[in-house]
C-alpha cells in the first residue's frame, strides 16, 4: 500500500512539474507589447527624425522580453494589429530598430507575415 502512495506522489509532483513548465513558456501578452511600444505611436505616425529616447526605451524592453518564438510570433500579431489602426509611417516604423540602436525581433508593419517570425 505503501507503494501506492509513493506512485500517487510521484505522479503529483510530475504534474506539477509539467503545469509550471508549459505556465512558463507562455507568449507575451499583447497588453505588454502595446505598454513597450505606447511611447513610439506619436512618433511612429507623425513623427519626423530620430525617435524620442523612451520610445528607444520601449523598443528595447520589447527586444529584451520577445525571447522565444512564441514570445515573436505573438509580439508580431499584437504589432501587426495595431498597426493596421494606427497607420503607421513605413519608413520610420522600419528605421524604429536601427535609429535606437537595436534589434526587434519584429517588424511594425499591417502586413508583416507573422508566420515568417521565428
Amino acid at each position: 500500500m505503501a507503494s501506492s502512495g509513493i506512485k500517487t506522489s510521484a505522479l503529483a509532483v510530475a504534474m506539477l512539474l509539467l503545469l509550471i513548465a508549459s505556465t512558463s513558456h507562455a507568449a507575451i501578452s499583447c497588453s505588454a507589447v502595446i505598454k513597450d511600444l505606447r511611447p513610439c505611436v506619436k512618433y511612429l505616425v507623425n513623427g519626423t527624425g530620430k525617435p524620442p529616447s523612451t520610445c528607444c526605451a520601449g523598443a528595447s524592453a520589447l527586444a529584451s522580453a520577445a525571447t522565444s518564438s512564441a514570445d515573436k510570433k505573438a509580439a508580431c500579431e499584437c504589432i501587426k494589429s495595431a498597426a493596421k489602426s494606427m497607420n503607421p509611417k513605413n519608413d520610420l516604423a522600419q528605421a524604429l530598430p536601427s535609429n535606437c540602436g537595436i534589434k526587434l525581433p519584429v517588424t511594425i508593419s499591417p502586413n508583416v507575415d507573422c508566420s515568417t517570425v521565428s
